[in-house]
């Protein structure tokens, strides 16, 4: 007889072969190599045991969307081939925190959370990669900058020099008709080409595009998503929707 963890690690790693598969298609579908787009792990609320089984069939990033969460499970996954990424909404005094953990934050959407960013990264002598969040969808819930300012904040954001941007990364719209969520991914793209084409930022250096989950994933890389960011459909459904983990007033 199997026991729950043998039962538990067979459905992820059933669950990981699936999304693989769906992203390879979805790739081959765009005409786009399958090298060209990386799986995130959104272990929000998910424990320690369950995100080792993933690393152990293969997986390399996660992503985190508070500091405590990355705080509990530090411990846990130390040793561990593993890149994390912070991809929740971050608050200037938990800045600290957060570069203890991870080597990403994908949620800059404010020159304050920059400013100290730069500074606490001077302190420490190093560089962080970061992306710009984007609200693609235009709704109040959700944090990002507005569309219209990402091309003066990319250009701001030149004052900060140990800040390394390297693209932008939007939530979406949530809805479970492609056609409606498909102008949110398609915009993402396009601001990114804008700042590569006005020269803000060469293109091998802005080349992310973060975006798209476990219910959109092919509409994002066919808009071309470079990091598709899923979580239920590998460790299956939360207490709480992902309009919840999305819509966060702290980190």
């Amino acid at each position: 007889m199997q026991s729950d963890n043998d039962n538990s690690e067979q459905l992820i790693r059933e669950n990981l072969a699936f999304i693989h598969r769906r992203i390879a298609a979805a790739c081959a579908a765009s005409e786009r190599e399958i090298t060209a787009v990386k799986l995130l792990l959104a272990t929000k609320t998910v424990p320690p045991e369950k995100i080792k089984i993933a690393i152990a069939n293969g997986e390399t990033l996660i992503g985190e969307n508070k500091i405590q969460e990355l705080k509990e499970k530090d411990a846990a996954l130390a040793g561990l081939k593993l890149e994390r990424h912070f991809i929740g909404h971050l608050q200037s005094n938990k800045v600290k925190d957060v570069l203890r953990y991870a080597s990403c934050i994908q949620s800059v959407d404010r020159l304050a959370i920059a400013e100290a960013l730069q500074k606490r990264l001077e302190l420490e002598s190093r560089q962080l990669d970061i992306m710009i969040q984007v609200n693609t969808s235009f709704e109040e819930s959700k944090f990002g900058l507005h569309p219209d300012q990402v091309l003066h904040f990319v250009e701001a954001m030149k004052q900060f020099p140990l800040l390394h941007i390297t693209g932008l990364m939007t939530i979406g719209l949530f809805d479970a008709d492609p056609e409606k969520v498909r102008p949110s991914f398609r915009l993402l793209r396009t601001l990114r080409d804008e700042i590569v084409n006005n020269g803000l930022l060469p293109a091998a250096q802005c080349r992310e595009l973060s975006m798209g989950m476990s219910g959109d994933l092919e509409t994002a890389i066919a808009e071309g998503a470079t990091i598709v960011r899923v979580g239920t459909a590998i460790f299956g459904k939360r207490s709480y929707p992902d309009s919840y983990y999305w819509n966060e007033q702290t980190a």
